[in-house]
């Protein structure tokens, strides 16, 4: 008696990859991590967006504040948009950009998408004002520029204009 058993299944996610316009010069690279992180690029178009083509692509974040930057910024040059597949390929995707927010990628995800310096996210957000603006600037703007300062303290750089920039800085900042 032979046992028929059912052909193996190959369970396969797809998820769409965009290379923004402020990077589209470093597609090459991207694809390479792309394909060595275990994706199979299934198609790829380069294209160039208008303005309302991208406000129905993004009509989930219609009436927030960064919608007109959104749209404005992505529609303001070539991109290219990739279909990756792979097993699980959805949270691997998510797990390769790292967290949404460049700054707090830096820190924890240096080797994601978002973290990496070569791929200068553009951070589209609101313009806080009022006490959003300060929780804002509290939160993200200063202890970035502290650290900087810092460590430019640290190196006391040999450019005296920089010196000089810092000590003016440093006395604002008291």
């Amino acid at each position: 008696m032979e046992l028929s058993m059912p052909p193996p299944q190959i369970y396969v996610e797809k998820t769409l990859a965009i290379i923004k316009p402020d990077i589209v010069d470093k597609e090459e690279e991207i694809q390479d991590i792309i394909l060595r992180s275990g994706f199979t690029i299934v198609q790829r178009r380069k294209l160039h967006l208008s303005p309302e083509h991208c406000s129905n692509f993004y009509v989930e974040q219609y009436g927030k504040m960064f919608f007109p930057n959104l749209t404005a910024y992505m529609s303001s040059g070539p991109l290219v948009a990739m279909i990756l597949a792979r097993y699980n390929a959805i949270s691997y995707w998510k797990e390769l950009l790292g967290p949404s927010n460049s700054l707090v990628a830096k820190e924890t995800h240096p080797d994601s998408f978002n973290g990496n310096t070569f791929v200068f996210a553009v951070i589209v957000e609101p313009i806080p004002v009022g006490q959003a603006a300060k929780d804002y600037l509290n939160l993200y703007v200063t202890p970035t520029l502290l650290k900087g300062l810092t460590e430019l303290c640290k190196q006391k750089p040999a450019d005296p204009f920089v010196r000089n920039l810092f000590i003016h800085t440093e006395e604002y900042c008291l």
